[in-house]
């Protein structure tokens, strides 16, 4: 009488299959034609990958890559320091460097390169975007700091209310400007689902804005931003806890760029763009398509002496790193993780140790059925006794690529975007290779490859 499969393992075997079904939706081109003709049967339809959205809020999940398989935009600025000691300009264009770093991150890029250099009495400022095209968003995003100013309503004589501009109407300054930000988040209004933004004001803030909103009860408070007036509510309530919401036409895309710019700061010393240029991708679309291939065919090789050396374990083996392969695409997307030809060696070495851990696995599973041992049981052991060998040979190259990451941004480390770009993907892949050969593959093959006895 063949033994039933536990209904937590086929529950858990249900779970990894859906969770492959929707790795495998995120990875669909974004448009997929479909063209069927036979005989009489002629059917055409064009599939979408969907959209990720959940309420407003809405993710782009293409594939980013580097400049050096997509090109960007190179910026070159120059660093005005006439208005800084000589002893501070070091710390100062260090300040200038980080925060200009911090805003092209929260502008949403990784890999992207942001150097000083010095010329006898000149600094300059270079900064490489991978993927964009839009010069002029670059520019003023990097090059500039969104002012933030709170206005009060103003008491205007009935006869001047026909000639008014909205400076006239609130031309009260409260003294609360961007300074008194401590920071700023995207929110959603829980009424009318709509993108605000949430702001968050240090002491000195709090008490300015608690003073202004019990002065401006039932009476206006306009907050302008670059001279351009954003939203003007109504003061219903003191507000003491120096927290406020900016509300507006916004879409999710604009309420987070303001928040961004927000939080990116002042920039401590003034820089003029001299330079743009355009960079086109280093490697070229045959170089990238030679080293696509030449990946596949390995992967291919790999997965035919799986078959050949394990059989059916094997084959199951192939499917676990089929898994892998989606997964790992699927976390590019959604984090996202910037994709450079460096950072495919990284996916691809991962995938081969995804392999070794296997063939770790499958070599004990054999030694356990040769001491006489069920192959259920020969199976559960392989796996439990594999995987101190695997923890700490994956631990191991873990480090490594922490070290070659360099996280903490330490100056004795390495800083290139290039090599970063392999340790992420390395990291991630490995993460992911103990995640799909020890636990994916093992349920799989307590359900697949389930023997009676």
């Amino acid at each position: 009488m063949a033994s039933k499969i536990p209904e937590r393992i086929l529950r858990t075997f249900w779970i990894i299959l859906g969770i492959t079904f929707v790795a495998l939706i995120l990875n669909m081109p974004s448009s997929l034609p479909v063209n069927i003709h036979l005989g009489k049967v002629n059917w055409e339809h064009t599939f979408y990958r969907p959209e990720l959205k959940i309420g407003n809020f809405s993710k782009n999940i293409d594939l980013k890559y580097g400049l050096d398989l997509a090109g960007g935009a190179s910026l070159n600025f120059d660093v005005d320091t006439s208005s800084v000691k000589k002893e501070d300009i070091p710390q100062a264009i260090e300040s200038l460097k980080g925060n200009i770093e911090r805003r092209v991150n929260l502008f949403g890029l990784s890999e992207a390169n942001v150097q000083i250099s010095n010329e006898v009495d000149r600094h300059r400022l270079t900064i490489e975007l991978p993927g964009i095209e839009d010069f002029d968003q670059a520019i003023s995003f990097i090059g500039k700091t969104a002012q933030l100013r709170f206005m009060g309503e103003a008491t205007i004589a009935p006869e001047a209310t026909a000639s008014a501009t909205i400076y006239d109407l609130f031309s009260k300054d409260i003294g609360i400007n961007g300074s008194h930000l401590t920071k700023a988040a995207v929110t959603t209004n829980p009424q009318t689902g709509k993108p605000e933004v949430a702001i968050e004001f240090n002491p000195e803030g709090a008490k300015l804005f608690e003073k202004a909103t019990k002065e401006y009860l039932d009476k206006r408070i306009a907050i302008f931003l670059d001279d351009s007036i954003i939203s003007a509510p109504t003061v219903n309530s003191a507000i003491t806890d120096g927290n406020a919401v900016i509300s507006g036409e916004f879409d999710y895309k604009t309420a987070k760029t303001l928040t961004a710019q927000l939080n990116a700061g002042a920039l401590p010393l003034p820089i003029k763009l001299i330079q743009q240029t355009r960079i086109g991708a280093t490697l070229g679309k045959d170089s990238i398509n030679q080293g696509i291939f030449a990946g596949s065919v390995g992967l291919i090789i790999v997965s035919l002496f799986m078959i050949g050396n394990y059989g059916y374990l094997g084959f199951i083996a192939n499917i676990g790193l089929i898994i892998y392969g989606l997964l790992a695409l699927s976390l590019y997307r959604l984090i996202p993780v910037t994709l450079t030809f460096p950072g495919i060696v990284g996916f691809i070495l991962s995938v081969g140790m995804a392999v070794d851990s296997n063939i770790l696995i499958f070599e004990r599973m054999r030694e356990e059925i040769r001491k006489g041992k069920s192959w259920n049981t020969a199976m559960e052991l392989g796996f439990g006794r594999a995987w101190d060998s695997i923890k700490d040979a994956n631990a191991c190259t873990i480090i490594t690529g922490l070290i070659l990451f360099n996280p903490l941004n330490w100056s004795f480390l390495n800083t290139s975007g290039m090599v970063r770009g392999f340790a992420i993907t390395l990291i991630l892949g490995i993460l992911l290779s103990i995640f799909t050969g020890v636990f994916v593959t093992r349920n799989l093959l307590r359900v697949l490859a389930h023997h009676d006895k």
